[in-house]
């Protein structure tokens, strides 16, 4: 007997196997040990279906990546969207303020100066959006905690991811 464990559920066995035994083995005496008990004939379909954890998490991970790759064509039209609108806000401040930077030049400020400012104002716009975007994800894993009964997590690299690609959608906006 290649299995430790076996639970009976509503309409299902829930097997685990003993270590160092493959998941091979163990499928292939749970079929016989089913056909068996089910009394199927040689060469007969079976009347069962046997499930690994393995075929289910792999489900998971293909849908998971089909909404990851739907995440990031829609991300990537709202940072398209948003770049633009960063670059003509920067745009109307750069208009409004012509006075200032003249000032500012006659004074003796340098043009790597004056273009720092407008950058740094930029970069400030989209980490507050990238910010309240992120909020938004936040209080949506927090009610998806709630809801289902699994664990869903933002990991420390996508909030860096998220706010370096702030950062770089203000510089490039910033620059426009």
């Amino acid at each position: 007997k290649s299995f430790v464990d076996l639970r009976y559920s509503n309409n299902g066995l829930m097997v685990k196997a003993r270590p160092n035994v493959s998941n091979e083995s163990l499928s292939s005496e749970l079929t016989g040990l089913l056909r068996a008990a089910h009394r199927l004939k040689p060469g007969s379909d079976d009347d069962f279906d046997i499930n690994e954890t393995s075929m289910i998490s792999n489900r998971f991970d293909q849908f998971f990546g089909l909404l990851a790759g739907i995440g990031w064509v829609i991300g990537g039209f709202s940072l398209l969207v948003g770049g633009f609108g960063i670059a003509n806000i920067m745009f109307v401040s750069v208009k409004e303020r012509t006075n200032i930077i003249g000032i500012q030049k006659s004074l003796g400020a340098k043009n790597s100066f004056i273009l720092f400012q407008f950058l740094t104002e930029s970069v400030i716009l989209c980490l507050i959006g990238g910010g309240v975007g992120l909020l938004i994800v936040f209080l949506g894993v927090l009610g998806v905690n709630q809801a289902i009964d699994m664990e869903v997590t933002i990991s420390l690299k996508n909030i860096s991811l998220g706010l370096f690609i702030s950062v770089a959608i203000g510089l490039i906006s910033g620059s426009l």
